[in-house]
């Protein structure tokens, strides 16, 4: 049986947890409102202070998905109660980040600015201080969207091999590379 999916997810207060007939699991919470679509094969039972998911049978389609859902539905109660924060680092000669409101204006070497539009439902935020490398902080309450519009981010310029410029997550250790050997 899978481990993760038999541990009970807690309800802390001030959050509440409800499932419709068409399965659809929805998180209430101080920081806000968060729906997931769960397969109709999924049992989601609710009590006061804990959501349980159980698994239908033992095929390997339903243990599969048994975990994974427990998951998504820890990742909404976090979510409404503190929320997700991501850091992303820009590092190299010239590269610049601003932003006015959810715009993203940024400077990644090319020819061009690149203007970065965030969706509203999270919060961004940018820093430049004299001897760092300029940061782009990200937060909401979706898991899922933070994650996605990181990666985005970070696939404008992918960090190199060599010298390690790009975009990258804060705390990321990149794998280098040695460059060309001197010559004989």
């Amino acid at each position: 049986m899978s481990r993760i999916g038999k541990a009970p997810v807690t309800i802390p207060s001030g959050v509440t947890v409800t499932v419709s007939k068409e399965n659809v699991v929805t998180v209430k919470g101080p920081k806000g409102e968060l729906k997931e679509t769960v397969d109709r094969d999924i049992i989601v039972t609710v009590t006061e202070t804990e959501v349980l998911v159980t698994r239908p049978t033992e095929q390997i389609r339903h243990r599969a998905m048994h975990g994974l859902y427990r998951s998504l539905i820890s990742n909404l109660v976090k979510g409404v109660t503190d929320g997700y924060k991501k850091e992303l680092e820009l590092v190299g000669v010239g590269f610049k980040a601003a932003n006015t409101g959810n715009v993203l204006d940024l400077a990644l070497g090319y020819s061009h600015n690149i203007i970065f539009e965030v969706p509203s439902e999270l919060k961004v935020a940018t820093t430049t201080e004299k001897g760092q490398n300029p940061k782009i902080f990200l937060e909401g309450i979706d898991k899922q969207l933070i994650g996605q519009v990181a990666a985005k981010l970070r696939s404008l310029r992918k960090p190199e091999p060599y010298k390690g410029k790009g975009v990258k997550y804060a705390g990321e250790i990149l794998r280098r590379k040695a460059g060309k050997a001197a010559g004989k």
